[in-house]
């Protein structure tokens, strides 16, 4: 069994060490491999991925969003289970073997990081706010429940996330999987992981992007 790191990157250099060292330290029964995708980062996100030979660089030319990001990455992916983890240590690679469990199961093709099942300490009052009601648009529309469908740190059969047919270029990108993923009958399930508001580097996501995350939800959903 292999298990796949996605890990979008972009001006992160920072925290991607943090990311890299803890992803590389887990302790598994499995094989893991890390692919990094770096979105044309402008700062030495690049020169401090090149200094960890057992994780993979994969370079965007210029900055395409996460989503095309995470298409790109799932390109080179050769686990049978992928998982996606964020750059910027909001969310904790140690949490990842929690995330791929259920896969491991066989009770779940799809398993979703929740911030929400524990609490959400550390989240703006903003982002809290917009991500509970796009959370509850997505539970009546797909009438499966889900606490956080903003969620970075997914988990996947690999043939079902590349199932889906991608198409987001942003962090619509997020509402989009879990939409899709439901919609086609996957079996989902959430578990709950801890989350920490970045301490490092400029939060990337505004209310654009909950915008057009609730355009995803509609337009798939209805």
């Amino acid at each position: 069994m292999k298990f796949s790191v996605l890990i979008p990157c972009y001006n992160e250099e920072e925290t991607i060490a943090e990311v890299i060292e803890k992803t590389q330290s887990l302790q598994t029964l499995y094989e893991k491999e890390i692919i990094v995708v770096d979105d044309g980062s402008t700062d030495g996100s690049c020169l401090v991925v090149k200094r960890y030979p057992k994780a993979r660089l994969v370079r965007h030319s210029s900055n395409r969003g996460k989503g095309e990001a995470i298409r790109t990455g799932l390109k080179y992916a050769t686990g049978e289970i992928v998982a996606i983890q964020d750059a910027d240590m909001e969310y904790r690679p140690e949490d990842l073997p929690k995330l791929i469990k259920p896969i491991l199961e066989g009770r779940a093709d799809a398993v979703l990081g929740s911030r929400f099942i524990d609490g959400a300490g550390g989240m703006s009052g903003s982002h809290w706010l917009a991500n509970k009601f796009l959370s509850l648009v997505a539970t009546l529309l797909y009438q499966h429940k889900i606490s956080d469908v903003m969620t970075g740190h997914k988990a996947f059969r690999t043939e079902a996330l590349r199932d889906l047919d991608l198409q987001s270029n942003e962090f619509e990108i997020e509402t989009e999987i879990v939409a899709k993923v439901i919609a086609k009958g996957y079996r989902v399930s959430e578990v709950p992981i801890k989350y920490r508001y970045r301490k490092k580097g400029a939060a990337k996501i505004n209310w654009r992007h909950g915008f057009r995350s609730l355009y995803v939800l509609l337009r798939i959903g209805l």
